[in-house]
């Protein structure tokens, strides 16, 4: 499709200009590069959760590895 064969149709309702012009606008603004926000990963989904967080050497650490979190 073209810039030219794009349109705009009504099927239902009696928008004014400034409704019209609203729509307009919005899917201007997700056609435009970058228009379009990446959707947020939910912490749940993140492999991050599955790993041990890294031991430090300190007094105790070897006693707190056994340890369950």
């Amino acid at each position: 499709m073209t810039e030219q064969q794009l349109h705009l149709r009504i099927v239902r309702g009696n928008p004014d200009a400034v409704e019209i012009a609203a729509v307009v606008a919005a899917l201007t603004a997700l056609r435009a590069p970058g228009g379009a926000p990446a959707p947020q990963r939910s912490l749940w989904s993140s492999r991050a959760r599955n790993t041990r967080p890294a031991m430090r050497p300190s007094p105790g650490a070897w006693r707190a590895s056994m340890m369950p979190r």
